[in-house]
């Protein structure tokens, strides 16, 4: 049996954060996504990120790869492990322990 390591990824430390947001088009909806990931980026991990934007809308066969079923949603692919967040993004506490920036409970 391996031991699995339970320690949350290093804001500080990490190299740089990959975060892909799916959206359907400019509705409220999409729009209040991103001005939320983008606000959560510059506070906790500013200068540290990179955000990808995918209009579902335009480019609907995309949703494949990362196994979309709801937008807004998104994909954190970097640090490992993915980890994806459905939602405009407005819950801050939820989004930060869903990506991992702050511990559970």
């Amino acid at each position: 049996m391996t031991a699995i390591d339970s320690r949350l990824p290093d804001p500080e430390e990490a190299e740089g954060w990959c975060l892909r947001l799916y959206v359907a088009g400019q509705n409220p909806r999409s729009l209040r996504a991103c001005e939320n990931l983008k606000a959560l980026c510059e506070t906790h991990l500013a200068g540290r990120y990179e955000i990808e934007i995918i209009d579902l809308l335009e480019n609907p066969t995309l949703a494949r790869g990362d196994q979309i079923v709801a937008v807004p949603t998104l994909v954190r692919k970097l640090p490992e492990p993915v980890r994806k967040i459905i939602g405009d993004l407005s819950n801050t506490e939820k989004v930060l322990v869903g990506l991992d920036l702050r511990p559970r409970g």
